[in-house]
């Protein structure tokens, strides 16, 4: 393998220019050098790398499919020195080149994605990844390093994870509009009464806390329609029913033509976000801008 040295890499940059030129006295123009010398050294990168690059036809230069190959590896190079220098003022200013996100799907629907867009209107040069899942495979996929930032229900479980409150906010219900029910000014949870619920699909009944509360006051509700959080709004719009939800995912989903009211609810149900993360994040720069970003992003809210 011929040895890479200054005088080789000039070459090679001699050599592309070449290649897009196509004649050595425009390359000479375009570098400031000699014609004769953008042709030595042609010739001497041709006899470091053993290979013929241009075919010469009457003061023309022929471009072989070896120069059309090595072309393509320099631009290759360029791009990959270009995505390392961007790592490394990445790594300047924020302490990581990259940063891994896992967040639940409440927050994943426009909260999340508008503190990412802020975060990167601040520094482009960071690479960002985003996975949606359950708030309990949040802080794992955080503790076993799959991600490096999690935003989660609140409380944590996790005892190895530092937890970081983002917001503690009061649930609201999503009433169709064509029911009577949307008139009022509050819906109370006796007014669930013969009401059909779209709830979130949890694993268990146990864990949904307006079934919890609907089984503790005694209201007999009609039915229930168990769905993924991302299409709670949805079925809501569509009059399958009504919810109980966060109001930071109801105000992510909801349209300005979805004909629902969006009402307070009594008794509180009561929603707490957080961020997780592991102790060595503590002091991150990256961690500091996505907290602060979250906090302007939460006053649109």
């Amino acid at each position: 393998m011929p040895e890479v040295t200054i005088n080789s890499l000039k070459a090679l940059a001699t050599f592309k220019t070449l290649f897009e030129v196509g004649s050595a006295s425009g390359t000479a123009r375009l570098l400031g050098m000699t014609q004769s010398g953008v042709s030595r050294s042609l010739a001497q990168l041709e006899e470091n790398l053993g290979i013929q690059l241009f075919l010469r036809e009457k003061n023309r230069l022929l471009a072989t499919p070896e120069a059309r190959e090595l072309y393509d590896e320099i631009l290759r190079l360029m791009g990959n020195i270009e995505e390392l220098r961007h790592s490394v003022l990445a790594l300047k200013e924020f302490g990581t080149s990259r940063l891994r996100i896992a967040a639940i799907p409440g927050l994943c629907f426009g909260f999340v994605p508008q503190v990412v867009a802020a975060l990167l209107a601040e520094n482009s040069r960071i690479s960002i990844s985003l996975d949606m899942m359950s708030s309990h495979d949040v802080q794992t996929a955080v503790e076993s390093s799959h991600a490096d930032i999690g935003f989660i229900t609140l409380p944590a479980t996790s005892p190895q994870l530092l937890t970081e409150t983002l917001l503690t906010t009061e649930a609201v219900a999503l009433v169709p509009e064509k029911l009577a029910l949307a008139k009022q000014n509050v819906v109370e949870v006796s007014d669930l009464r013969g009401q059909h619920l779209v709830i979130s699909n949890q694993p268990s009944v146990s864990t949904n806390p307006l079934l919890e509360l609907v089984a503790e006051h005694g209201v007999k509700i009609a039915g229930k329609t168990e769905a993924n959080i991302g299409t709670i709004s949805a079925l809501v719009a569509n009059e399958v029913g009504v919810t109980v939800i966060n109001p930071i995912t109801a105000k992510d989903q909801l349209s300005y033509y979805d004909r629902v009211k969006v009402l307070p609810f009594i008794p509180a149900l009561t929603f707490g976000f957080g961020i997780v993360y592991r102790p060595e994040w503590h002091a991150s720069k990256v961690l500091a801008s996505l907290k602060r970003k979250s906090k302007e992003t939460l006053m649109n809210y």
